[in-house]
Parts: C-alpha cells; structure tokens; sequence
C-alpha cells in the first residue's frame, strides 16, 4: 500500500457524514489517513429556523457551511459536490442502467483521489431515503467502472480495493422502538421532518455485519462535528437519561458490511484497511 492509506465516503447530503459513519471518518482521519467525502447534493430541501437562516442567502448554503464544519472537526483532507438537488436525483431504476449518469461523476472523484477504500450507504439507504438509495447504487456502479479502461473519462482509470456498505444496528433499533414512546416520540415518525420508521426498519432483514471499528478515541470529534449541524438537531431524543445513554453505549462502534471483496462468512474485521 502507499505510505498514506486513502478512504473516499460517497454520500448524500450534509449530515450524513457525521450522523452515519463520523467516528469512523474521524478515526482514518485521526491515524493519519487521507479521508475524503463526496457529497451528492447540498441538502437544498431541507428546512432551516429563521433565526439560522441569518447571513445565508439559501438553506443550500447554510448546509454547504454545517458540512465544510463538521468536514474540519472530523479531520477531512477534501469535501466534494456532485451538485445534484436534494431529493431531485435519478430515480432508481435509472441508476440501474449500466451508463447510468449519476455514476459517471462518482467515476470521476474515485480516479482522482484514488482511494484504497470506498464507503456508502447500505442497499437500503440506511432508512429509506430515496437520494440515499439513489447515490449508493450510483456508487456501486462507479467503483465497478473506474477500474475499467473502456468506460471512457478524462482521468486514467483506478480501482479501489475495497468497498464498505455502512449498517444501522438492529439492536439500537429494536431498543429505541421500545423506548421512543416512553418520551413521547413515535417510532413510526422519528427525526426532524418525522420521515423516518424505525418500527418498519426494525422488520428489515439484517445486512451482515463485516466490520466493525471501535469509533471510541474520537468521540469527542465526532460530538464536535454533530454540534455543527445545527439547522438538522432539531427536537430530538433527550440528551439525558436511559435512551440518551443506549445510544451513547452503542454509538462505541460502527458497522459496516462488505461488498467488495466478497465476504466469508463469519469474518469480523476491526480494521477497513486490513489485508490492504
């Protein structure tokens, strides 16, 4: 492997990078690695207070600030825009197609950085979320076509050696199904716009776990970073008491299942970078 390892996280929108997989960006980042994120739109949907609305001309740049925020806390060497609009990406059976445009740009940023590990989300998007789903298969299609010297692009091909899918707990989920109620919040409407359901998560099956990286050394980072999005905090679970706390025991680690290569079964690394 070169002398610096390089991990490249292709997601899609700001606060995905912290709230998804952040202690693990933080962590490469923290050991040294060159971490970069690939972000496909600026989160121009989103709904934003008046009162952190003041200095921004949009709620694009007010999320394209909490980003470049959280980027710094987490120690990212580059943030990079596909420019798509939130919520506005090809629909998944286009992604489908095997010159599937929303492919073609991530090809783009994986030539240029060239990096040794690819992270995403899971085939489900994590929750749901179309642009999620959307930006994965577009990621799955571009780490099989930059390696591939006939798939035409200005920049020479490269082939990443590894790709992670990243997995919501199911453990965490069952117990903030349980809990949720208890503090007045429906699991079936979780989250700043209630369009998350976790009960119907909970029914999903489980995507196997490969990886799993003790994310305990950069919490504090990664607590940092959270504190920049402030416009997507909103009312959220208590910060005190027995949710607050299950969440903290099982935010320790993050999982990951592996796409590529394929995985035995039973094998649990604690490394994304090992056998690299």
């Amino acid at each position: 492997m070169d002398s610096r390892p390089v991990l490249l996280a292709v997601l899609a929108h700001p606060d995905d990078e912290t709230f998804g997989m952040g202690g693990t960006l933080a962590l490469y980042a923290w050991r040294g690695a060159e971490v970069h994120l690939v972000c496909a739109t600026r989160g121009e949907v989103g709904e934003v207070s008046l009162d952190l609305m003041k200095g921004f001309a949009s709620v694009a740049e007010r999320r394209e600030f909490e980003l470049r925020c959280a980027a710094d806390m987490l120690g990212l060497a580059g943030v990079h825009f596909l420019g798509y609009r939130d919520s506005g990406m090809p629909g998944s059976p286009d992604n489908d197609h095997p010159q599937a445009l929303a492919a073609a740009p991530v090809v783009h940023y994986i030539r240029q950085i060239k990096p040794h590990v690819v992270l995403t989300f899971d085939p489900i998007g994590g929750y749901k979320h179309p642009d999620h789903i959307a930006i994965q298969r577009a990621t799955v299609r571009a780490f099989e076509l930059a390696g591939d010297p006939d798939f035409k692009e200005e920049l020479p091909p490269h082939q990443p050696q590894k790709l992670y899918f990243h997995v919501m707990p199911r453990g965490l989920l069952r117990l903030a199904v349980h809990f949720l109620p208890l503090f007045g919040l429906d699991p079936h409407r979780f989250g700043r716009n209630q369009d998350i359901d976790l009960a119907a998560l909970v029914e999903e099956d489980d995507f196997p776990v490969h990886a799993e990286i003790d994310v305990r050394p950069v919490a504090s980072k990664r607590d940092a970073a959270t504190a920049c999005h402030a416009s997507q905090l909103g009312d959220g679970p208590p910060r005190r008491g027995p949710l607050n706390w299950l969440m903290g025991w099982f935010g320790r680690k993050e999982q990951f299942m592996r796409a590529y290569p394929a995985a035995k079964e039973g094998l649990r690394e604690r490394d994304l970078f090992q056998g690299i």
